[in-house]
């Protein structure tokens, strides 16, 4: 019998508030202790290790000493990129780190024709020396951009392999979405190569596993440790477990039920919505302070994670008349270990017109851009709908990169220009 653990979506360095960069690094640090404990064969990671290319070194330095305990055990670690480790034009962490052994990058590919002349992608395998297990994938890249290598992939080589296969992706498969997930689209499980025993997926803040597409064996997400996003804080207050898998096996994998899931128990949570509809703001701050006070009296807010969602029309005054900044400040004194309030849902009747929908910054901006597009007459194609959508967010990425520690200002300069053209297709223009 051999045992892998598959983890996903750490999102190290994430967190900017410290009792949630403590949570989030205890997890990555509690993971590998049961993957020691439990004496698995080896471990993969299918992406986002870290949330930057170039995270605070802090962070990295604790993530480096725990991944060195790992090595002496002789226990190997197989890692991909994901979106956020990825860097088209300097170093990532993770070519440090896997440079100095700790771990090994799986995506390895070589460039071919086919028959017809038309360029390929052949993948290379990865074969782990205890187990004989075949290991190879690719890696994510932000905005979908690794969908072009599986337009392109070399299926045959990768299908006709014999052997115990394992294919580690960082991307969404849509075959597999859960409804309320459907509009991330993602790629078709056809681009996928076929006849693998297991699937290790990242990308998808959800624990997911399938096993009943023809074809393919077990198709998994497993979800992030802990969650790097505001709405990972609050899918868990409501009850969603975070963890990893672990899978035991001997030639191979049938069912998902030959999965085991190991949940990280770092914190209680308390999630509360209201609903503002026919409210004033002062009786909405009433109604708020008055179950806080409730939930205090019967021990429900010390030491948790508080989530409060709030949504709905205000009758009157403005959204900012609700007092959050009072009722955040009365939840920390009475020990709250963190208060995350949603109120992008929240609005006025007065200052509907200047509604926009969407609960984060990437959201709120896409549907700007797309309302946007749709107003205005563009004579270029690519420049409108969703390609023209896709275009400005990634120039927007692009734009918002702070100057690096050492680079001089024209360097930065130089820098941001030529990633810009690049992502317009007009690097030739300059030298």
């Amino acid at each position: 019998m051999y045992k892998f653990a598959h983890i996903a979506d750490c999102h190290l360095g994430a967190q900017k508030y410290p009792e949630l960069k403590d949570l989030e690094l205890r997890a990555f640090k509690e993971c590998l202790d049961i993957c020691m404990t439990e004496e698995v064969d080896f471990i993969i990671i299918a992406g986002d290790l870290f949330h930057s290319n170039l995270p605070d070194m802090g962070v990295v330095k604790e993530a480096v000493g725990k991944l060195k305990q790992v090595k002496e055990m002789g226990i190997p670690v197989y890692i991909n990129y994901g979106s956020h480790d990825f860097s088209p034009n300097q170093t990532s962490i993770i070519d440090i780190i896997t440079e100095s052994g700790l771990m090994k990058k799986l995506f390895n590919a070589k460039v071919l024709e086919d028959q017809k002349g038309n360029e390929q992608i052949q993948l290379l395998f990865t074969t782990d020396p205890k187990t004989g297990a075949k290991l190879t994938g690719i890696s994510g890249r932000k905005m979908g951009i690794d969908d072009s290598y599986y337009e392109i992939l070399d299926r045959e080589s990768l299908e006709a392999e014999e052997g115990f296969k394992i294919f580690v992706y960082h991307t969404s498969v849509k075959n597999i979405l859960p409804e309320y997930l459907t509009a991330l689209g993602g790629t078709d499980i056809k681009r996928f190569p076929r006849n693998f025993d297991y699937y290790a997926g990242g990308h998808i803040h959800k624990r997911i596993c399938e096993d009943k597409l023809e074809g393919y064996g077990v198709i998994t997400y497993s979800g992030p440790l802990f969650g790097g996003y505001p709405r990972d804080l609050e899918i868990s207050a409501k009850g969603e477990k975070r963890g990893f898998y672990i899978i035991e096996y001997e030639d191979c994998i049938r069912t998902c039920a030959d999965i085991k899931f190991h949940s990280l128990e770092l914190s209680k949570y308390l999630y509360m919505e209201f609903n503002a509809d026919h409210k004033t703001p002062a009786q909405l701050n009433q109604e708020m302070k008055k179950e806080f006070e409730r939930k205090e009296s019967q021990d429900k807010i010390k030491g948790r994670i508080i989530v409060l969602k709030v949504k709905g029309e205000l009758t009157s005054g403005k959204t900012s008349d609700v007092n959050f900044q009072e009722l955040r400040k009365y939840l920390k004194e009475a020990d709250a270990l963190h208060v995350s309030i949603n109120y992008h849902g929240l609005v006025s009747r007065e200052f509907t017109e200047i509604r926009v929908k969407g609960e984060t910054v990437e959201e709120i901006e896409e549907n700007l851009l797309q309302e946007n597009l749709s107003n205005i007459n563009i004579p270029v194609k690519e420049l409108t709908s969703t390609q023209g959508k896709e275009l400005a967010s990634r120039l927007l990425k692009i734009i918002r990169q702070n100057q690096k520690t050492n680079e001089k200002k024209a360097e930065y300069n130089t820098r941001i220009l030529h990633e810009s053209l690049s992502i317009l297709g007009l690097e030739d223009i300059i030298e």
